[in-house]
């Protein structure tokens, strides 16, 4: 265990994506709670900084835009970077960059929690382990203590300022988040079948939002075709704005993607589906009111079967 002063400099390395983050709040909360004095640091991807920036973890960000090692001025600053005099570096990452960053960049002397061989904490084998799980191991080793992630620092304008867009909460809203990785297009559940859970919701007076980037839009388009009356906030926030609106939604279905993750973590009554590429066991959605569906095809997991665990996942709340 770390001693507990001010001279501890603890690194932390998370490049993404944004559910495995959302997975490893409770291991930064963890962290922090095991070393009160020391000066913790994330190196990140430049998407997740605004988001890492809030969080009350962590004393300072770096940006790693994870360039080409053949790079040589973005190799050499991220070099500068991992020499620094840390106490320890956790590698929450561990991914084949971060091994080379270890085999490369590291000062020999340096403490390093993670997979590459060599390193001086190695972590054990975590085949089949929940992602959560593995990132709370590798705090555990730097001295944090078990902790939930309280997430009071994303409530809805917690710095004062307002969004470009409004949300009346008062009366409960629901968000749907129908798009994922574009390379795995079985994870994705039909878009129709997305706008007829928008339709069930909005003929119960529910105020209904679908968000996405870029690349969601051939799949929010098909849900506003099916459910003209939903609201379009595709590519209309970000990171803080989404984590915001999705704290204090009624209700929130996707698929296996980020912002699935961040719902559920904030503790607001989260529906996710599953297709054959997700392991429950490895990746189910963690939360107070948190619950999934999975079939092969995804598409066998029927509206009735979604609107029913949805509505129960919402009375459990209130219950």
């Amino acid at each position: 265990m770390l001693e507990d002063t001010a001279k501890d400099q603890i690194l932390v390395i998370k490049h993404g994506a944004l559910g495995d983050i959302v997975q490893g709040l409770d291991a930064f909360a963890s962290l922090r709670a095991g070393n009160p004095q020391a000066r913790i640091t994330l190196m990140t991807s430049p998407g997740f900084v605004s988001l890492a920036e809030m969080m009350p973890w962590f004393d300072d960000v770096i940006i790693d835009p994870r360039a080409s090692f053949i790079n040589f001025i973005a190799s050499l600053r991220v070099c500068r970077h991992l020499r620094r005099n840390w106490s320890v570096i956790v590698d929450m990452q561990c991914s084949g960059r971060t091994r080379r960053y270890f085999s490369y960049f590291r000062l020999p002397t340096t403490r390093w929690i993670g997979v590459a061989p060599g390193c001086s904490d190695p972590l054990p084998d975590f085949k089949g382990v929940n992602n959560r799980l593995r990132m709370m191991k590798a705090a555990k080793m730097a001295g944090g203590v078990n902790q939930l992630a309280n997430m009071v620092w994303l409530l809805p304008d917690n710095d004062g300022t307002d969004n470009h867009w409004r949300v009346d909460s008062a009366h409960g809203y629901a968000v749907l988040v129908p798009g994922c990785s574009l390379a795995k297009p079985q994870k994705r559940w039909p878009a129709e079948y997305f706008a007829a859970v928008g339709n069930d919701l909005l003929a119960r007076g529910i105020k209904v939002y679908v968000v996405g980037t870029a690349e969601d839009r051939r799949a929010i388009d098909c849900v506003l075709a099916n459910a003209p009356d939903i609201i379009d906030l595709c590519g209309k926030t970000n990171l803080p704005e989404l984590g915001r609106l999705l704290c204090d939604a009624s209700y929130v279905i996707g698929n296996d993607t980020g912002p699935v993750f961040l719902a559920a973590k904030t503790g607001a009554p989260t529906l996710m589906m599953m297709g054959p590429d997700t392991d429950p066991a490895m990746s189910a959605p963690n939360g107070i009111a948190a619950s999934w569906l999975r079939a092969n095809p995804i598409s066998d997991i029927t509206v009735t079967a979604a609107l029913a665990s949805l509505y129960n996942l919402c009375k459990s709340t209130k219950s």
